[in-house]
């Protein structure tokens, strides 16, 4: 999710793979690759660049929940090949400029041989540069922008996610629409200041079998949806596609459904904060479904328990799937060292790009030869601000 999530993006031209990176580059194989930083001492440092404060917040502190319950169970379990996992965290303050300079920091002085995050698409393609100049891979948990793993044809070397990518997400949806929700015709309203929104609909125009009867934008900050409501509402249709985050989705449908508009509304990942629902107000949260990443009501695998148990006795809540995106970013990252028998950064690079029949609570994760992960995705159906219902849709 993307500012994964909606903010005006700088132009930032993606670097591909180096010479020496593990895309159509010169690796020689496990623990073998060069370049890039070198675990050393007796920790190994791993980054955070998170959305820790600004407009999407809730995004990035969640994760670093999920990545802070890892980070201790590994730890307590003896580490990653008998070393210790150092987090080295910094707040990108929901900023692509700050990311980008974040993301210099952690390589270049503090020569973390991992980054996670950023959270949001723009922030993350922010990142992507300097790590990729570093030879450092970066997964981000959420940020769903197909062009982040892949730019002008070229896959980024050291790019990788926990999560899926908006393409699929888009189809999903409109799948979903026609053969869940029975919707012929569907109405569009999407950020159109957001990479996020605007991928998102793309790829659900490509997909959708019925009518796109309207297509409407709005901008990140807008608060006031009066005008383009009552012209949605005068119109013939089935659902409503709302491509952006929780900050402007939950005034929409609050005052979508104050207007008297009854239709279902659908949106992805973005939609998955409480804020959501507290901002649009649980009596207009009914007849709403978004794509998920991770649900308590379809668990992906037997992993699924022992992490709900351990998050709740550390921050006495339910996860959301931000916290389990995060989570299984550490053990992917973990599990490549292993693979790899070395936390050299160029070596864990490789060994996500080969990760195949990981198990993380978010589902099984194999990468693809784009950086992505083949994996499920769960659409939720809210009903009074409540999650009633979990439908796993397979890739």
């Amino acid at each position: 999710m993307k500012k994964k999530f909606a903010f005006l993006f700088a132009s930032l031209f993606l670097l591909s793979a180096c010479s020496a990176g593990p895309t159509g580059g010169s690796t020689s194989g496990s623990g073998s690759a060069s370049g890039g930083n070198k675990q050393e001492g007796d920790t190994i440092k791993i980054g955070v660049n998170l959305e820790l404060s600004g407009a999407v917040a809730a995004y990035g502190t969640a994760e670093k929940e999920g990545i802070d319950l890892a980070v201790e169970e590994i730890n307590e379990s003896g580490g990653i090949l008998g070393k210790q996992i150092e987090i080295v965290s910094k707040d990108n303050k929901s900023d692509n400029n700050e990311s980008a300079t974040v993301a210099a920091n952690l390589t270049t002085n503090d020569k973390v041989v991992a980054m996670i995050g950023p959270a949001t698409s723009g922030a993350t393609k922010a990142a992507l540069p300097n790590v990729t100049k570093a030879q450092v891979p970066l997964v981000t948990p959420s940020g769903t922008d197909d062009a982040i793993t892949v730019s002008s044809d070229k896959v980024q070397g050291f790019a990788f996610r926990s999560c899926f990518q908006d393409s699929f997400q888009g189809t999903i949806l409109a799948k979903y629409a026609a053969d869940n929700l029975d919707a012929k015709k569907a109405i569009i309203l999407g950020d159109n200041s957001s990479d996020y929104a605007n991928g998102l609909s793309a790829a659900f125009k490509d997909s959708y079998n019925g009518e796109i009867v309207l297509e409407e934008n709005f901008t990140e900050g807008d608060k006031d949806f009066q005008a383009v409501l009552t012209k949605i509402k005068n119109a013939d249709f089935d659902v409503l596609f709302i491509p952006g985050y929780y900050t402007e989705a939950g005034l929409i449908i609050k005052q979508a459904r104050e207007l008297g508009i009854d239709q279902p509304i659908i949106g992805a990942d973005g939609f998955g904060d409480e804020k959501m629902v507290q901002t649009a107000g649980v009596e207009n949260v009914s007849d709403v479904y978004y794509t998920g990443h991770f649900s308590t009501k379809a668990p992906a695998n037997d992993k699924v328990e022992p992490f709900v148990e351990a998050f709740k006795a550390k921050y006495s809540k339910e996860p959301s799937a931000f916290n389990a995106l995060a989570y299984d970013a550490v053990y992917m990252i973990k599990q490549a060292i292993e693979d790899q028998d070395s936390a050299d950064s160029t070596a864990i690079a490789e060994g996500l790009s080969a990760l195949k029949n990981f198990q993380g609570v978010t589902g099984e994760i194999t990468m693809d030869k784009n950086h992505n992960p083949e994996k499920s995705a769960v659409v939720l159906g809210l009903t009074e601000g409540k999650e009633t219902s979990a439908d796993t849709v397979n890739p």
